[in-house]
């Protein structure tokens, strides 16, 4: 397995080096380390980790509205470690979208299961999500074809197999794809 590389985000200069001291020895590349939730944001934004590792309680930005913004903008998963596990902030951790929390203190051992698990969940929320937006094109080109297919039956008083064959030929001759012949022919029924 690749190394994956880990961004730390903590505001107690100590854990950092504590943490980043773990990881590595844990085989970790630690890319980036940040001090404060928007610190963190940034430093993801340009680093594109594999992970990032935050801690909740944080200046500026607090660690699960770090991890919210990074996970939303499909940067990478982020765990995170804390010293509080009462149930609002374990929500708002879920609510953010957060792949894995832990409570400090934690042993170094706790780090490779929560890190490859929370990358695992990642790529696969990531697929799902790219397959979500596929899914919603041909649902949408499907839409477009069958409004377009029922303007060409009414103008030309053709049958459904007729009116598909007719779009399918102009995309066929003008190297087009149907969805943008459909576009054109609800675009000129519209003028």
């Amino acid at each position: 397995m690749n190394q994956l590389r880990v961004l730390i985000a903590d505001d107690d200069p100590i854990i950092v080096l504590d943490l980043k001291q773990m990881l590595e020895s844990l085989e970790y590349e630690v890319v980036a380390e940040a001090s404060d939730g928007q610190q963190a944001v940034e430093l993801a934004r340009e680093h594109t980790p594999d992970v990032c590792v935050f801690d909740v309680k944080m200046p500026v930005m607090d660690g699960i509205d770090a991890a919210a913004t990074v996970i939303g903008e499909g940067v990478a998963p982020v765990v995170l470690l804390t010293a509080y596990s009462d149930k609002e902030l374990i929500e708002r951790a879920a609510d953010a979208g957060v792949f894995g929390y832990l409570v400090k203190p934690f042993k170094p051992g706790d780090l490779p299961p929560a890190i490859e698990v929370a990358r695992s969940r990642f790529d696969q929320n990531q697929k799902l999500v790219k397959e979500i937006d596929n899914l919603e094109q041909r649902l949408e080109a499907r839409k477009l074809l069958d409004r377009a297919k029922g303007i060409l039956m009414e103008l030309h008083q053709v049958n459904e197999a007729e009116a598909y064959r007719r779009i399918q030929v102009q995309s066929m001759n003008t190297r087009k794809s149907m969805r943008e012949v459909a576009e054109a022919i609800i675009l000129a029924q519209s003028v």
